[in-house]
Formats: C-alpha cells, sequence, structure tokens
C-alpha cells in the first residue's frame, strides 16, 4: 500500500482502538478497498488502499476525539 493513504492514530488500546478498527472495515467495505493496520512507534498505523477512505477514517478519528497524523 501507498504511504501517504495511511494515518497514525494515539488511540487508547481497547475499547476506543477496537471502534476505530471497526469503523476502517466498515469504511473500507463501503469503498471497495483494502485496508490493515499495524503498530507505530507513537501509536497505531492505519492503512488504506486510497486518499478517500484515509479521509473518511480521518473524519471518524475527529468526530470521536482521536488526534492523528498524516503520514
Amino acid at each position: 500500500m501507498k504511504t501517504e493513504s495511511s494515518l497514525i492514530v494515539r488511540a487508547a488500546p481497547g475499547r476506543q482502538l477496537d471502534l476505530l478498527r471497526g469503523e476502517a472495515s466498515r469504511i473500507a467495505k463501503a469503498n471497495d478497498v483494502n485496508w490493515y493496520a499495524d503498530r507505530a512507534d507513537v501509536g497505531t498505523r492505519f492503512c488504506f488502499d486510497n486518499d478517500k477512505a484515509k479521509l473518511a477514517f480521518a473524519l471518524i478519528c475527529d468526530e470521536i476525539g482521536v488526534s492523528y497524523q498524516h503520514e
């Protein structure tokens, strides 16, 4: 996957991270793209096949108050 379609989120382990994984899955399915999450130095990296899905995920992060940075 392309690096520019990734976000690093700083979510609390447990419920908040599980919620974000569910949202990432929902967004990926709606946009017919693949996604994955892995550990990063300062959080969790969520990667998507396209920028549209990444931006939709960023909006979800904004809505629930989770900080993130574009990679």
